[in-house]
């Protein structure tokens, strides 16, 4: 999968690119058609924000967050693409045939 992050307002250190990195690997466990990711890390004021959009064979992904502390938007931003993930997969499977093997047992 290719990574792109960039900051708004902020330096990514290595340190904040290793973390979003090990967060995003979690994606392709659960799905491994994964194209792209675009990760954009941003400081307004107070507020730290995540956002990130993910390119996956059949479908966009985008999730934002935003914490008081970077680290915590990057986990919260890294749990909604986990959830869209599964999510995404789950229609990709073929549930007709499940039917009609419940079907075919009654």
């Amino acid at each position: 999968m290719n990574l792109n992050i960039s900051g708004h307002h902020v330096d990514v250190s290595a340190p904040m690119r290793d973390y979003v990195l090990t967060k995003l690997k979690r994606l392709e466990r659960h799905f491994d058609h994964l194209i792209s990711a675009e990760v954009i890390l941003s400081v307004e004021k107070i507020n730290q924000r995540a956002e990130a959009t993910v390119h996956a064979s059949g479908a966009d992904l985008h999730a934002c967050a935003t914490q008081d502390d970077m680290y915590a938007a990057i986990d919260l931003m890294a749990d909604k693409l986990d959830q869209q993930t599964r999510r995404h997969k789950e229609k990709l499977r073929d549930h007709h045939a499940r039917e009609a093997h419940k079907r075919m047992a009654l």
